[in-house]
């Protein structure tokens, strides 16, 4: 259920980017604190993928699986459900607050 866990927080860590970059908006990425909307369009695609690969992982099938193909069902569901919303609630935090930086941002 560990990988259901971290599938979901990636998936769900791929929204904001893909969002403020296809509206041609900046946002923040590891990379740097206000990143352009294509580093954001390409860092969202990159959860998404890697997302997809572990749900791969977590349903014992290689390669990248679509969430239809995964076994999403009872603990998984769950599990990649929390996983989601553990990020939603981490990125609630960390974008509402005014001077928002990774501990690595200066």
């Amino acid at each position: 259920m560990f990988w259901y866990f971290l599938a979901g927080f990636m998936m769900w860590n791929s929204v904001p980017h893909l969002v403020t970059g296809i509206a041609g908006q900046q946002h923040m990425t590891p990379f740097s604190r206000m990143s352009s909307a294509a580093t954001n369009v390409v860092w969202g695609f990159v959860n998404l993928l890697i997302g997809l690969f572990l749900l791969g992982v977590a349903s014992g099938q290689p390669g990248i699986v679509m969430p239809w193909d995964a076994n999403l069902t009872g603990g998984n569901l769950w599990a990649f459900i929390i996983g989601a919303i553990s990020l939603g609630l981490i990125a609630a935090w960390l974008f509402g607050r005014p001077n928002a930086h990774l501990p690595w941002q200066k």
